[in-house]
């Protein structure tokens, strides 16, 4: 063998006992299984299921987001691919993961979703994409990778966090560096695309770009999560399971198959029976509230409940009745008369009623009422 070997076919030779095998083909099964590539479709469809719900709320438009298609790919498969300009949005993440990965959404759906957010109709696309525009799909892609991290929680069973993501617009040019971007550009890396539909506005492709030990560290997590719930339920269903009669009373099981038989006959012949027997019905009887009854008894533990509800209070000097013409002939100095006689009592009522009689009387600076006579 000529020359040093390669980490793939140090690799390879290690996992076959020490004897030379055929260089791995390149593509998922080279790095990732397809049951990780199954878990990351499964994380990434869930993930990305919340995060369209919380830019629904943005813009205020139906937001669709098709299943996840995870692949293999670099740096030339996505600048051979992928529409350009595009903008890379980098969403790092600070707690419960260790790395980053990358948003990949083309420039027209960048402008389409800021002008919605703008409260715009979502036609405003022309002129180029500025500032503006990145800070307002940066502060989009927090809120929708945020709740996407709130579900990922979930699924690891521990805190997941974000950092605020960075966005900005890259040309795809052939002699871009791929570093400039991210690291892990370099190399094979995972892509999940998704179909992405935002009412009759958007009908694009969005990708998500993981380094292959991102995404490999979120499959050991979901892979944990599942063996310990598998592990605390298991206890719960072995104790429930039925324990089985001991052998030293064989007769036990023909005896409970036999039971049910006999118990089985008597009951559906007696159900007729019990449902034919007559009811006992009887008249229902009130207790009669004339006679003993005194309401004195109860009125003042009732009326102490009302005490401080506050009623209004009127006195009525007296009323008459005058035309609309003879209304608008008022002017100050007229006098009217009242169908009251001087020296009449006056009428006192209550929230409008009226209830007692009384007469005007002086109190210092004020008119008062002195009460002659309760209406009964």
């Amino acid at each position: 063998m000529n020359g040093a070997l390669s980490q793939e076919e140090i690799t390879a030779l290690l996992q076959n006992g020490g004897e030379a095998a055929e260089p791995a083909p390149s593509g998922s099964a080279a790095i990732v299984t397809p049951d990780e590539c199954d878990t990351i479709g499964e994380i990434a469809n869930i993930s990305m299921g919340t995060a369209a719900t919380t830019l629904f709320s943005l813009v205020n438009y139906k937001v669709d987001i098709s299943t996840p298609v995870v692949s293999m790919a670099t740096w030339d498969d996505i600048v051979s691919q992928y529409e350009r300009p595009c903008v890379f949005i980098r969403i790092a993440y600070t707690v419960g993961l260790d790395g980053s990965n990358l948003l990949v959404l083309k420039e027209h759906d960048v402008k389409v979703i800021t002008d919605l957010m703008m409260g715009g109709d979502g036609t405003n696309t022309d002129g180029e994409l500025g500032e503006l525009h990145l800070s307002a799909i940066s502060e989009a892609m927090n809120q929708m990778m945020g709740s996407a991290a709130t579900s990922l929680s979930s699924m690891l069973n521990k805190t997941i966090d974000i950092s605020p993501p960075e966005a900005n617009l890259i040309d795809l040019k052939d002699s871009l560096d791929e570093k400039e971007i991210d690291e892990f550009l370099t190399g094979d890396f995972v892509r999940i695309s998704f179909k992405m539909e935002i009412g009759d506005l958007v009908d694009s492709t969005i990708m998500q770009l993981y380094p292959v030990s991102f995404a490999k560290e979120m499959c050991e997590g979901v892979t944990q999560t599942m063996t310990k719930d598998l592990e605390e339920t298991a206890p719960s269903s072995i104790s429930a399971a039925p324990t089985p009669p001991p052998a030293s009373q064989p007769q036990a099981a023909p005896m409970m198959q036999q039971q049910p038989m006999m118990m089985q006959q008597p009951m559906m012949q007696q159900q007729p029976m019990m449902m034919q027997q007559p009811v006992n019905v009887q008249q229902a009887q009130f207790q009669s509230f004339s006679g003993d009854f005194n309401p004195a008894i109860f009125q003042k533990e009732n009326i102490d409940l009302i005490m401080d509800v506050p009623l209004e209070v009127t006195v009525e000097l007296g009323r008459t009745t005058k035309s609309i013409q003879e209304i608008l002939d008022f002017a100050p100095g007229t006098i009217i008369e009242l169908d009251k006689i001087a020296g009449e009592p006056i009428d006192v009522l209550v929230n409008g009623k009226y209830v007692a009689k009384g007469e005007v009387v002086v109190i210092e600076e004020s008119f008062g009422v002195r009460i002659t006579e309760i209406i009964k």
